[in-house]
């Protein structure tokens, strides 16, 4: 399951996103090899094709494709140096697919700040450089244990070690291991470090219904946060977590009414979501019957037989081929049986490459 650390400074909302996210949380019996503690929540991915395929197949069970959101704790400068909660903080982002980097992006004299100054583009160098420096102290160590076999002429070793010293130079100039332009059989070479600056980041502002906005204030501090984010070639959303948590107590069918007098256009969880598929080049597929209509998650551009191993591997081991529709083509045709008879359904093999929103019926051998 996909597994996505939200970060941040302390005081910027980071708990009361979480609270609004676990909101949304799936039953814990759909995957039951996830360990659950306070700080950890599966949220079922929002999409309303999953809904109108369920009622099409008149199925008695949904499962929607699930994120699991880790809310780790706030982050402080000298977090590398264990500062804080440090050391804790950076082991628990290692174990995560992607980062979302929680901003503040609003003032509010009523809510303190932790460097008393409200300036995005300042936290964001915060956070990155201390995932920096406990990547560069990584970097090290691994090099470090590498000397012995090096001298004894180990090509791996030397190998390795060229990777990772591309690695320290980025390091020593502040950029992430992204950036360190390592060649795809390097970035093999490295993986099991588990480098935090490898890891896709989604930067989440924070605005406030009601408040002093950045993004509609004179000074220049929205535009520097712009800028930066792009020179990280990074990606960035707008949310506001105050009223997204509370719209917990609000029945789904007033939900749009809440956010329009609050002046909320946006389903900022829902933004948040998409914007994390996006930044993991991850698409969605379904499949329906009577028993259940569920969604799975995989990489964009997976072939037919890897996405059938999202279900069972023996999709991919015994595969023969799979019956495809588009959502929107078996919709309109109002069933399977319609579906091909429009020859909108079709037989595709090995080499098909799912597009998102297909319903796939896989058969194997």
């Amino acid at each position: 399951m996909l597994k996505i650390g939200i970060v941040g400074l302390p005081n910027v909302g980071k708990s009361t996103l979480f609270n609004a996210l676990t909101k949304m949380s799936v039953p814990c019996e759909n995957y039951p090899f996830c360990t659950i503690d306070p700080s950890i929540g599966i949220v079922g991915v929002p999409d309303d094709r999953l809904q109108k395929l369920t009622e099409l197949s008149k199925s008695k069970k949904t499962i929607p494709a699930a994120i699991e959101f880790v809310d780790i704790a706030g982050l402080v400068k000298g977090a590398a140096e264990g500062e804080g909660l440090g050391n804790q903080f950076l082991a628990n982002i290692r174990e995560t697919d992607a980062i979302v980097e929680l901003i503040r992006f609003f003032d509010d004299p009523n809510i303190t700040h932790v460097d008393a100054v409200v300036e995005p583009r300042k936290d964001i160098e915060i956070i990155n450089i201390e995932l920096v420096l406990a990547d560069a102290e990584q970097v090290k160590k691994r090099r470090d244990k590498l000397v012995g076999d090096m001298k004894s002429g180990d090509k791996k070793a030397v190998a390795e070690d060229a990777a990772l010293a591309k690695l320290e130079q980025a390091f020593s100039q502040g950029k992430f291991a992204l950036h360190a332009g390592l060649a795809n059989e390097e970035k093999k070479m490295v993986t099991y470090l588990n480098l935090l600056t490898m890891k896709p980041i989604l930067y989440a502002l924070n605005k406030k219904s009601g408040g002093h906005n950045l993004d509609e204030l004179a000074d220049d501090r929205a535009e520097r946060t712009y800028e930066l984010i792009k020179e990280l070639d990074g990606r960035y959303i707008f949310l506001d977590a105050a009223t997204e948590r509370g719209l917990n107590d609000v029945a789904d069918d007033d939900r749009a009414d809440f956010r329009a007098e609050l002046g909320v256009s946006e389903d900022g969880l829902a933004g948040l979501i998409r914007g994390a598929y996006e930044i993991l080049g991850l698409i969605s597929f379904f499949t329906t019957g009577t028993d259940e209509t569920r969604a799975w998650t995989i990489k964009k551009g997976s072939t037919a037989p890897v996405a059938g191993a999202a279900i069972h591997n023996d999709f991919l081991t015994k595969f023969i081929r799979v019956e495809v529709v588009s959502t929107n083509d078996l919709l309109a045709a109002g069933s399977w049986a319609a579906a091909r008879e429009s020859a909108k359904l079709r037989t595709e093999g090995k080499d098909y490459m799912v597009k998102d929103g297909d319903v796939i019926v896989f058969l194997h051998g």
